[in-house]
């Protein structure tokens, strides 16, 4: 009777290892949905993007979320492209959600190298979005193929972007009236942005537009994070290790940005810096002055000036002892007894680097 009793418990042990080992082995096969993919909010016809701010959304592109039968992320891509068989698409955003904004800067952007011209202006417009189930790409779904005619501004659109962050000059602040201080655009590369100064201690981001946390740019390890909209987790903020002065650059076309120090105890500290020339208030006759920056006396700004078209420069003391002139507009970099700055007439933010020679006019509302 004890060796039966022993054979049936060693049977009972075999059953239940079996049984942990059959367990471990689950396997869960994806399959492809039946019901595929596809854009299921309505479009217009037609979309004249020329009265519109680049931030502005111009459409919220939605569709069906896919089941593939199997506990899995699914990333969803929007495509846009000037040909109906994208034979260069370009990626609008990527999302986990159904639904994405395309603002009027991204629809521009998407137009750059399709040869527009001021009579010429209105272009049809391609989407598709592609579902990709897991990380590793298989299994992708592709959605039918909307279009929609565009009219795009021929005149440049300028984005600009400001510093926020509790390492920024204006911290945290960020209400539609807050004094966030831009990044210099580069003049021949618009995607290439600048800012040299003091930072402090803890984080910087990027926004596209002041009383909005979308679009916004944060990152590490020197590649930017892009949140479209603010439905989008947050990025982190690009760490500042210590206060001091840098040069931060970013690509918001390669997603990448640099943080590097700045050796700024040589620099020359002003008293006064203006602006002067025949497209100020004071023509050439007397220099507007400029407000220094509490939190980095080579930092120099004035909102909301009114400008004629003509030709500008900037100057210290009142005198062309030191002056700083450059050949264009809006954005550029100043040099020693440079040339007259090219000015169109409106209502400006003006913001110059003594440090670096780096100018940019925002206009006021853009």
């Amino acid at each position: 009777m004890k060796k039966l009793s022993i054979l049936f418990l060693a049977f009972v042990t075999l059953i239940g290892l079996n049984s942990c080992t059959s367990d471990d082995d689950v396997v869960f096969i994806a399959n492809p949905d039946a019901e595929g993919i596809h854009f299921t909010s309505a479009f217009a016809g037609s979309y004249d993007l020329t009265e519109m701010d680049p931030t502005d959304v111009v459409e919220r592109f939605v569709w069906n979320e896919i089941d593939v039968d199997v506990p899995t992320n699914i990333n969803y891509e929007l495509q846009g492209s000037l040909t109906e068989t994208f034979d260069n698409p370009e990626v609008l955003g990527t999302t986990s959600t159904n639904n994405l904004d395309v603002t009027a800067e991204q629809l521009i952007k998407l137009t750059r190298d399709a040869g527009l011209t001021e009579d010429n202006n209105t272009i049809t417009l391609y989407f598709k979005v592609v579902a990709s189930p897991g990380t590793a790409g298989e299994m992708a779904h592709e959605s039918n193929v909307v279009s929609f005619s565009a009219t795009i501004p021929v005149e440049p659109v300028y984005l600009n972007l400001y510093l926020v962050g509790d390492a920024s000059p204006t911290g945290w602040d960020n209400t539609a009236t807050s004094n966030n201080y831009p990044l210099f655009r580069d003049p021949v590369d618009e995607n290439i942005y600048y800012y040299t100064g003091k930072l402090g201690t803890g984080g910087i981001k990027v926004i596209e537009k002041k009383g909005a946390w979308a679009p916004q740019y944060g990152g590490e390890n020197g590649n930017l994070v892009y949140r479209p909209t603010e439905d989008v987790a947050d990025p982190s903020p690009i760490a500042v290790p210590s206060p001091g002065y840098y040069t931060f650059t970013i690509d918001i076309e390669a997603m990448t940005y640099t943080l590097e120090s700045y050796d700024a105890s040589g620099a020359a500290t002003f008293t006064t810096i203006g602006y002067i020339g025949d497209a100020t208030p004071g023509a050439w006759d007397n220099d507007t002055d400029l407000t220094q920056s509490t939190f980095d006396p080579h930092i120099w700004y004035v909102n909301g000036s009114a400008i004629n078209d003509g030709e500008m420069k900037f100057r210290a003391a009142n005198d062309w002892g030191k002056n700083w002139g450059g050949n264009t507009f809006p954005s550029g970099t100043a040099t020693q007894d440079g040339p007259n700055i090219p000015v169109v007439a409106g209502n400006y933010d003006i913001w110059f680097n003594d440090l670096t020679g780096r100018y940019i006019l925002i206009e006021v509302g853009e």
